[in-house]
């Protein structure tokens, strides 16, 4: 059995939604699946670190038989085992580990497709589903920072910036963040921590509409605008570091990001939030449902 010994190169960072590579790996897994590692893929996974956004849907082929991509998810390896999405112990780019995509299979069609190490296979991503996922995550990342700006004044101390120098209110915040078919949920907890850093959640709690109308506002006059948007990134590798980027209101923006994205703000359309805020025992607890 042979591992990888370099990290998987991706291209879906360009927007490639096709690619070839050599199968340099494959082993059987529980409930009939098999993993099987290129040395390079076009189909995003979804990391375990932090998985906001799903992996990709998409088709591996090889020996001229599809075998549709049943999950993608980043693994690593030693060079002694294979370890998959929650189950890596290490963090990226620890030294000594590859990080790679595993595209997981059927295990019984992929014997049949006579899948071994070796020869070459390509990916295929479902095109419609990648674009409404990177809508939904372009969404995301513009709702954030239009909720930071509208909370921009609630801080009585200094805070972490963002990249349009507003309070980091979702930096600060934030539990977990859900990317979806051309939307998002984020979920943000208002604790005692919090408030010591200088934040006061008498809006989100009194002044809840204004704050929805204004993100809102905000959200339309970016989309309106239809700047360009594009990943830049260190190199072609999974760890490698990678930046959304864009320009908002004239000023360049900057925020590290693994997942996809769409070329335009124009390419979103008519982007709304839901704000909710309910008070827990311990925090105000804020979920933002965004859509586009």
């Amino acid at each position: 059995m042979t591992l990888p010994t370099a990290d998987t190169i991706v291209t879906y960072p360009a927007g490639d939604l096709t690619s070839t590579g050599t199968v340099l790996h494959t082993e059987a897994l529980d409930a009939g699946r098999r993993v099987v590692v290129l040395d390079v893929s076009a189909c995003h996974p979804v990391d375990s670190a932090w998985p906001d956004q799903p992996a990709d849907r998409a088709v591996l082929t090889v020996n001229g038989v599809d075998l549709d991509v049943l999950d993608c998810v980043v693994g690593a390896t030693d060079g002694d085992a294979l370890y998959l999405g929650g189950d890596v112990p290490v963090r990226k780019g620890t030294e000594g580990w590859a990080f790679v995509t595993a595209h997981i299979v059927d295990d019984a069609l992929a014997a049949e497709a006579g899948l071994v190490e070796g020869p070459e296979a390509s990916i295929t991503v479902d095109a419609d589903y990648r674009h409404a996922l990177s809508v939904g995550h372009t969404a995301c990342h513009l709702a954030s920072l239009a909720l930071n700006a509208e909370l921009a004044g609630s801080w009585s101390k200094d805070a972490s910036l963002d990249a349009l120098e507003h309070p980091n209110f979702d930096a600060l915040a934030i539990e977990t963040s859900r990317i979806h078919e051309r939307g998002s949920v984020d979920a943000y907890r208002v604790g005692k921590s919090l408030r010591k850093k200088g934040f006061a959640p008498a809006r989100l709690a009194d002044d809840l509409g204004e704050v929805e109308r204004g993100v809102d506002a905000r959200l339309s006059a970016w989309v309106a605008s239809g700047a360009a948007a594009a990943i830049h990134r260190d190199g072609d590798r999974l760890t490698d570091r990678r930046f959304w980027t864009t320009t908002l209101d004239g000023h360049p923006v900057s925020i590290p990001c693994g997942g996809t994205h769409v070329a335009s703000l124009a390419e979103l359309s008519d982007p709304q939030v839901t704000l909710h805020a309910q008070q827990g025992d311990a925090a105000l607890e804020l979920r933002m449902t965004t859509r586009a």
